[in-house]
């Protein structure tokens, strides 16, 4: 199966988690297509001053892929710098947040799946 990125439209979510901002999310799989292994897996593009807010994850683990750009993200009350290359882990029982600060867009992968 070839999913063609014209199939993938992009969706605008505001105050994603309570985060300020907003976040461009495009699937790289629908979630219909994941079926009861995971519930998302797209790309997520932050722009300056824009977040996904704190949040815990009960039942499921998140992974983030930085592609590009740099972050704020908050582990479990941690502050840390991430950037392309790193990946986080999110564990079920876990929460995080991930903060655009910098002029360039943060561009990563999140997927998330059940547990």
């Amino acid at each position: 199966m070839i999913i063609r990125a014209a199939d993938r439209p992009s969706s605008v979510k505001e105050h994603m988690r309570g985060g300020e901002g907003h976040v461009r999310m495009c699937p790289v799989i629908p979630a219909e297509l994941l079926r009861d292994k995971g519930k998302l897996f797209n790309t997520v593009t932050l722009e300056k001053g824009c977040e996904i807010g704190f949040h815990m994850h009960e039942g499921d683990c998140e992974a983030y892929l930085i592609l590009s750009g740099e972050g704020e993200l908050n582990d479990n009350g941690t502050l840390t710098t991430v950037r392309a290359g790193d990946v986080s882990f999110t564990e079920s029982g876990e929460s995080h947040s991930l903060k655009n600060n910098r002029d360039e867009p943060l561009v990563l992968v999140a997927l998330v799946l059940n547990r």
